[in-house]
Order: C-alpha cells, then structure tokens, then sequence
C-alpha cells in the first residue's frame, strides 16, 4: 500500500494519473496547503521541504521499513521502477524518458508555477515578470510542439515524462494559445481522454478545492514562507 500525500495541485496529479495507470493500491492522505497542512510535524517528517506531493510506500522493494519519498520526479521514477510500468527499459529509451522527466522538474514546472503567481496571486501586477514568465511558458510550449512534430509521446511511448507534464499544460490560465501549438494540443487531448486521467481528476474534486488565496492568512501561508519558518 502507498499513503499519497496529496493536494490537488499539478505536481499532486502527477502522482494519482500514475497511480490509477497502474492500478497500485494507495490511500489518499490530504494535506490542504491553505490551511498549513504541510508544516505538520507528521507530514515534515515524510517531506522535509514541506511540498506535495509525498509518499510512504508500506512495502518497499527491498523488504525494510516504510520508504518516504518527496518530489514528484523522484516519487515517480521511483514507482515505475517498482512496478516496471511507464518507463521504458531498454537504455535509450530509458534516458529519453529520463531527461524530460528532469525537465519538467527544471523548466515547465518551476517557471509555468511562476507564470501563475505573476499573472493571477502577485499583488501586484508587474509588468516585466508577468511578460517574462508567460514568454518563457511559450517557449516551453513550442519545445514540446517540436518534440511532438514526429512522435506520440515525449518518449516515443507513453511514459512518466508525459505524466509529469500534462498536468502543467492543461490549465488554461497560462497565456497561451494552444492552437499556436498543433502537435501539443493534439497530444494534450490525447492524454486527457485516457480513463486513468479522467479518474485522476475525479479525485482531486472530491478531495478539495485548489489551492485559494482567500486571505491574508491564506497568502502568508502560500508565498510568505522564508528562512524564518523552516523548522
């Protein structure tokens, strides 16, 4: 069994698409980041950097204790090697696969999450950071588009790099015109019309609402943390 220390974030949805791919059993342990969940002591324990998402897989492959894993590219290299499903392994494919997981991790993830913050949660709107992060959101896209021209997948099969990166493409808050982009759209569609996708995101609206900054409290507790509160 897998405890998935979860909100529904991009990066907790990574971890419940690969999940309902494989069939691996799990429990869902929400952690409302809002609220300041994650600076539990229980869950700083399994997460030292006090992100989602988190696991702790109960059985792990080499027979000892519990495993605790933090960061989502980790978390899912992690579990496809378990399982032996969703990356390929003979040894190109295995590094083809291997260097978009890393980035993502380095690239879409951090600057579209910056594009967000800039364009919707910034209290104030500076102009050169939201054209900044938005122009380099594109340029991610088109790197994608391109990698996509010839291809299905990032990887040539379906694998945890296009699980780790769907869900930083489908929001449609990011600036972008997918139409600009006709291989990526193509693949985006593709992907949401997978059943354990769709399942993926059943889920998360029974788990809670996105993350809200509904308050002061709320925006102290998302984008105020420092050196000052890492305990």
């Amino acid at each position: 069994m897998i405890d998935l220390y979860y909100w529904s974030t991009p990066n907790g949805h990574k971890i419940t698409i690969f999940l309902e791919e494989t069939g691996l059993p799990y429990s869902v342990k929400p952690v409302n980041i809002s609220k300041g969940e994650q600076f539990d002591p229980v869950f700083l324990a399994i997460a030292p950097n006090n992100r989602i998402p988190a696991i702790v897989d109960h059985a792990p492959g080499d027979g000892g204790p519990p495993l605790s894993l933090m960061e989502s590219g980790a978390i899912l290299e992690y579990l496809a090697a378990k399982t032996g499903q969703l990356m390929p392994r003979d040894f190109r494919g295995l590094w083809e696969c291997r260097q978009w997981v890393h980035w993502q991790m380095a690239n879409l993830g951090p600057l579209a999450g910056q594009n967000h913050h800039f364009v919707h949660y910034a209290p104030e709107k500076i102009a050169y950071a939201i054209d900044r992060y938005v122009r380099e959101t594109g340029r991610l896209y088109r790197v994608m588009d391109r990698r996509l021209a010839d291809r299905a997948y990032l990887a040539d099969e379906y694998s945890i790099a296009d699980i780790l990166c769907y869900p930083w493409v489908l929001p449609q808050r990011q600036s972008q015109d997918i139409d600009e982009f006709p291989h990526l759209k193509r693949w985006k569609t593709e992907i949401g019309e997978r059943p354990a996708v769709k399942r993926a995101y059943e889920i998360a609206k029974t788990i809670g609402a996105k993350p809200v900054v509904s308050d002061e409290e709320a925006r102290r507790i998302l984008f105020g943390q420092s050196k000052d509160t890492v305990k």
